[in-house]
């Protein structure tokens, strides 16, 4: 008799759609992050914000910064602050890694989505540069030509 493999949930708890707009992402890692218990709840329940999240080295630890993550509503007095500053768990040399990329002028680290992966709370975090506004719209206008392209093609078929 063959065993069900239990199926993994990895789907996004929340995206931080932003980034990639105002960004260039170069690099990608992925992160745990220490919750307490009243945090990991909110974050199940997709109750975070991303938007302007960003990722500080300091001491050799990775630190995000400015996330909201609401307070659990049946929490009791001890809650949690939803802005306090949350240790990432990186290994020391992508911790190294990050720190000589940050040493650039324009370089930033900036947490993409979170999600639920084995049970344990990610963060999906890029090493990214600043866009200009005419990169932005040159980016807009390329996606509303591959639209036009695909909508061209399907239409032909």
């Amino acid at each position: 008799m063959a065993k069900a493999k239990k199926k993994t949930q990895n789907s996004a708890l929340a995206q931080n759609k932003k980034a990639r707009h105002d960004y260039l992402i170069s690099q990608t890692y992925e992160a745990g992050m220490v919750l307490t218990g009243t945090e990991i709840k909110s974050v199940r329940a997709s109750r975070i914000n991303l938007k302007d999240g960003y990722v500080q080295i300091r001491n050799g630890e990775a630190i995000l910064m400015n996330i909201h993550i609401s307070e659990y509503t049946e929490g009791n007095q001890f809650n949690h602050d939803p802005l306090r500053n949350r240790k990432l768990l990186l290994h020391k040399k992508q911790i190294a890694e990050l720190a000589e990329q940050t040493q650039n002028k324009g370089i930033t680290i900036v947490p993409l989505k979170v999600y639920i992966k084995h049970g344990f709370a990610k963060v999906l975090i890029g090493v990214a540069k600043g866009k200009h506004e005419y990169d932005k719209r040159e980016t807009i206008k390329r996606r509303d030509q591959e639209r036009e392209i695909a909508k061209a093609v399907k239409r032909y078929r």
